[in-house]
């Protein structure tokens, strides 16, 4: 589906979607539970991706409806979705037919830790960009646990096979491939006998999803913790000292998780938080398009573990006129005159589009670094960013591990660019066009519907001309 968008000023109140990542989580987790409430999981071709696995596995997830309270100033009734789950009570099934994660490599990293303890074998496969994307260290640790897991082509990419059953045990892989490795042991690691520790031989990537799956463990009555390679940090629930998170991000650390634990969330349900990779989107186009007498608020906002809450800092560098009252959980930002910064995207790959987005309409030049991993999503980020920003007339510059956008030498004048068939480089996109000269035309803006498919909607309520 190619969208068109127009230069356009915004204005008005949107309402973030809940998160992917905890959505992903939380319904795993009332999986390996004997059964919970997911109350406003973002429902997306992602995250259907993993209900069809929990269903797989041996569990059942139905979607309900139930009216809720907005916690907002409006403070209204609304209409929301909530995920019934029967979950496998932490021993899952062999599936009886191939496991098709779609495009979800959170997904199929995830699924893969629990498939290691069902009492047989599991095939798991996804759509050709999954089957490009590494899970070597994860296939090496449950063959460390003497489970079984192979790439069928031997190269560390699905189609997979993967067997046990796992009881727990310790093992080694490296930090910089992808934190959701450490995820998946960790959820998995639960309900094994012995439990698992993971000793990181290198830095951790984008650390603050795993400390998204410990507080969501934390949410699900699961103790897991981390702690420096000397033993220093308490450790408990997740929560280390500031010298272990020092030691950790500079050089490693390890995660454990007990066995023998059980997944229970207090009275049976959990709520997902908003969404901030999201959320991104939303005050980078408030930041750029807002109408000069008015704002854009975002609700949903409430703060978590979610390191992409980095983006409020951001634009607050760039000179974004933005405030974030954290008790109502709302973003309020304005159109402003914005200037070029450096940003370190190690812990943040997410963001790397929508500050690229920005930078292109930003004074000055706008450096991202620390970014080789964000090579290894559902595309190349780097390169598609630098590549589509500079149809669309912005000058930029790439090495391995940086992404550099000069906005003195931009002239965004509008044009025709590939969304690559990921959702974040389509919503990335649809920032700068706004800001645009002339209008844009996007191609694959249905893949929005990954982690936001309202997305196109939203803009448009808030004031943008949008043609699809």
């Amino acid at each position: 589906m190619d969208v068109e968008i127009e230069p356009s000023t915004l204005s008005g109140r949107a309402r973030a979607p809940s998160s992917k990542s905890y959505t992903h989580r939380a319904i795993l987790a009332a999986g390996y539970s004997g059964g919970a409430l997911v109350y406003d999981p973002l429902v997306s071709a992602d995250t259907k991706a993993t209900m069809r696995a929990v269903d797989a596995l041996g569990g059942t997830v139905e979607l309900r409806s139930t009216s809720s309270r907005t916690q907002s100033d409006e403070d209204v009734t609304r209409e929301s979705d909530h995920l019934d789950v029967d979950g496998f009570d932490g021993r899952p099934e062999v599936p009886g037919d191939v496991l098709d994660c779609g495009n979800s490599g959170t997904t199929m990293r995830l699924v893969t830790a629990a498939a290691a303890l069902a009492d047989g074998l599991t095939v798991l496969t996804g759509d050709g960009s999954l089957r490009s994307r590494p899970h070597g260290p994860l296939l090496e640790a449950v063959e460390e646990l003497d489970g079984r897991a192979e790439s069928t082509r031997d190269n560390g990419q699905a189609p997979l096979v993967v067997g046990g059953p796992v009881s727990g045990g310790s093992v080694s892989m490296p930090g910089d491939v992808s934190s959701q490795f450490v995820s998946a042991l960790l959820m998995a690691g639960a309900v094994t006998d012995e439990g698992i520790e993971i000793e990181l031989e290198t830095e951790l990537k984008s650390a603050p999803y795993v400390d998204i799956t410990l507080e969501l463990l934390d949410e699900f009555g699961v103790e897991a913790g981390k702690e420096n390679l000397s033993g220093e940090g308490d450790g408990e629930n997740g929560k280390s000292g500031e010298n272990a998170e020092a030691e950790a991000g500079s050089g490693g650390g390890t995660y454990y998780v007990e066995g023998g634990q059980f997944y229970e969330p207090e009275d049976g349900e959990y709520h997902v938080p908003g969404d901030f990779s999201s959320i991104s989107y939303l005050l980078g186009a408030g930041a750029v398009a807002a109408d000069e007498d008015a704002a854009v608020r975002v609700g949903g906002a409430y703060p978590s573990a979610q390191g992409d809450s980095k983006i409020v800092g951001v634009l607050g560098r760039m000179g974004a006129d933005v405030d974030w009252n954290r008790d109502d959980g709302v973003i309020t930002v304005e159109r402003s005159s914005l200037s070029g910064v450096e940003v370190d995207v190690g812990d943040t790959p997410d963001l790397l589009p929508t500050i690229a987005a920005l930078g292109a309409v930003a004074d000055g030049e706008t450096r991202i670094v620390n970014c080789e991993h964000v090579r290894y999503k559902e595309t190349d980020r780097v390169s598609a960013m630098a590549e589509e920003l500079a149809k669309l007339g912005a000058e930029t510059e790439e090495t391995e591990d940086t992404l550099t956008v000069v906005g003195d030498e931009s002239d965004l004048t509008g044009g025709e660019v590939d969304g690559r068939g990921d959702h974040r480089i389509v919503m990335a996109l649809s920032v700068a066009a706004l800001a645009a000269d002339g209008p844009t035309t996007i191609a694959g803006g249905e893949h929005v519907d990954v982690s936001f498919p309202d997305f196109f909607e939203m803009l448009y309520e808030l004031g943008a001309t949008v043609n699809r």
